[in-house]
């Protein structure tokens, strides 16, 4: 094995017979030792272009994808530090486990990446190139939702509660550096959809380049993540927080796991229910790069109350009646509610589309509508009584406006029926609405 180390050819023959045991059936774990010791051998940066070579001499993707995702755990191992250790030391679905096992799957997604675009630059076989084209585009199409997924969890669910401790410093970079990085996986899909519109050599190369500093990226975060960000969130946020976390991760989504359900037996706390402030001892146990971040600059931890006296729980927040009054007013849609008894109960003020009056407060429903159409009002109402419809929609013109109408049934915790909802909404100005706009136009 030795001398077949010495030089490329040895170094391929070696991967490419182990790669031949895989395919042949051997378990990839079982030849875990025989892999380390050839890759050992190996510059990183001579695996890409040995991979390509195999998969030029026919060997099979999907085998090769086996070898990178063991290329993966084998550099995770020798560079990553102690995260494998800190992953074993966590139940599973711990909401902090769940991150670290998506990185993995990150870091196998953004190597193969690379390989497949390095691979599509050298390939001259027309089959071959639309194969590697669909591989491609299935994975830029994942990688896509790293960003709807993993990162997102980490903005919305992590970053409050090291802001309120007054971190806010590594939320905003950690933020900036996944905008890049979705910025340059759009920018990929991209150049795949419109890789007809220039010249092969111009699409593979452009491709190639931009897939290299997107993988890159991606890598460079998990690295980031796994070493310095994960190790300050495990250092710093108790059980009650993480089961906060937890109970709120399935909302979001995750990236290529399934976590199982976790529970610690506490109560969930959310960021604006902790205490910010930071003991000598938990800033010593944050990672050495944190630590020296801090050093001169003195936290401001947000102390900041919630709920103040004379608030709405509202069960997503907290509001007083000036403020929903406010808010209802604000609201580009006309909303009326009607309670179990048919009677209406509130209208919204601000919004109008028909006119509504406070004499019709503790009206019968039937009694506001014309006596042709109180047929339809009833059967719309029973149906939602009885649960056999979710909804009823409508839209039509009234002059200029083209006025959209939706009625929806409204039920307790207990799947009691309290009443309807009809909101209504001129729909005409958001017709006119094409292509974006993500950039403030105000003129000072």
């Amino acid at each position: 094995m030795t001398e077949l180390l010495k030089n490329r050819e040895g170094k391929k023959k070696a991967l490419k017979a182990l790669l031949l045991r895989i395919h042949n059936g051997e378990d990839v774990n079982e030849l875990k030792e025989e892999f380390r010791a050839v890759l050992s051998g190996i510059s990183p940066l001579e695996i890409p272009l040995i991979e390509q070579e195999l998969v030029k001499e026919g060997i099979s993707a999907k085998d090769i994808a086996k070898m990178c995702d063991l290329h993966v755990e084998l550099f995770r191992e020798a560079v990553a530090g102690t995260e494998e250790l800190e992953e074993k030391d966590l139940p599973d679905g711990h909401p902090l486990k769940t991150l670290y096992l998506e990185n993995k799957e990150i870091m196998k997604d953004s190597e193969m990446l690379n390989l497949y675009a390095r691979t599509l630059a050298t390939t001259k076989d027309e089959r071959m190139k639309a194969e590697i084209l669909g591989v491609l585009e299935e994975i830029v199409n994942n990688l896509r939702k790293v960003g709807f997924t993993h990162y997102n969890r980490e903005e919305m669910l992590t970053f409050p509660y090291i802001e309120r401790r007054g971190l806010t410093a590594i939320a905003t970079v950690l933020w900036t550096k996944h905008d890049e990085i979705r910025f340059m996986i759009k920018r990929l899909a991209e150049l795949l959809r419109k890789r007809n519109e220039m010249p092969w050599e111009e699409f593979v190369e452009k491709f190639k380049t931009k897939a290299g500093e997107a993988a890159f990226a991606l890598s460079d975060m998990v690295f980031r993540e796994n070493n310095i960000y994960y190790p300050t969130l495990k250092a710093l946020l108790s059980d009650g927080e993480w089961k906060a976390i937890r109970l709120q991760e399935d909302e979001i989504g995750y990236y290529k796991v399934n976590p199982p359900a976790w529970d610690p037996g506490v109560e969930p706390l959310h960021p604006w229910e902790i205490d910010p402030e930071l003991s000598f001892e938990e800033l010593l146990s944050l990672p050495r790069e944190v630590q020296e971040a801090l050093k001169g600059q003195p936290l401001e931890f947000d102390k900041s109350q919630l709920k103040r006296e004379g608030d709405i729980d509202l069960g997503t927040g907290y509001v007083n009646l000036e403020e929903l009054k406010a808010i209802f007013e604000a609201l580009p849609v006309d909303v009326t509610f009607i309670d179990k008894d048919d009677r209406v109960r509130f209208f919204s003020p601000g919004e109008r589309i028909f006119d509504r009056t406070l004499s019709v407060l503790g009206r019968p429903v039937q009694l506001c509508h014309p006596p042709k159409s109180v047929h339809i009002v009833n059967k719309i109402l029973k149906a939602f009584k009885e649960g056999r419809k979710s909804e009823a929609t409508f839209w039509l013109r009234l002059g200029e406006k083209y006025v959209y109408i939706k009625y929806v049934p409204l039920f307790d915790r207990d799947g009691n029926y309290i009443g309807t909802l009809e909101m209504t909404m001129d729909i005409e100005p958001y017709k006119k609405i094409e292509g974006e706009k993500r950039l403030l136009d105000w003129r000072e």
